[in-house]
């Protein structure tokens, strides 16, 4: 064999023993330790999620008592409201039977002045 045969050879030989070493070095996990890794970083997701999930449901829970309580507040503040409405009412209808009565009264003494004017009339013509 010729030198040049050789020196390939030999390359071919080391290369590849360089190669399986690096190979065994770098090489993946077994089937096991890799389900193990996988496994592993699942339940490190889950956890996560699970966190992430009661974090979010909390938040949830916050808004939704602050709008509960706001909804609470401006409830008690319409009662008041439609109270004072109520009262209003009151006092308009009481003001408008009085301004009726009023007016009712000072109509009946217009029409009894009337038929006494149209007596005192009718006697001075007869």
């Amino acid at each position: 064999m010729s030198d040049r045969t050789n020196d390939f050879i030999k390359g071919l030989l080391i290369g590849g023993l360089i190669g399986a070493a690096i190979g065994i070095l770098y090489a993946p996990k077994s089937g096991k330790e890799t389900r193990e890794d996988i496994s592993r970083k699942t339940e490190e997701l889950m956890a996560k999620a699970k966190h992430e999930y009661e974090s979010a449901l909390e938040k949830s829970k916050k808004a939704y008592d602050a709008a509960v309580k706001r909804l609470k507040s401006m409830e008690s503040s319409v009662k008041e409201k439609v109270e004072e409405m109520e009262d209003k009412a009151g006092e308009f209808a009481e003001r408008g039977k009085e301004t009726f009565q009023d007016t009712k009264s000072r109509f009946k003494k217009a029409i009894d002045a009337g038929v006494e004017a149209f007596k005192e009339e009718k006697e001075k013509t007869a």
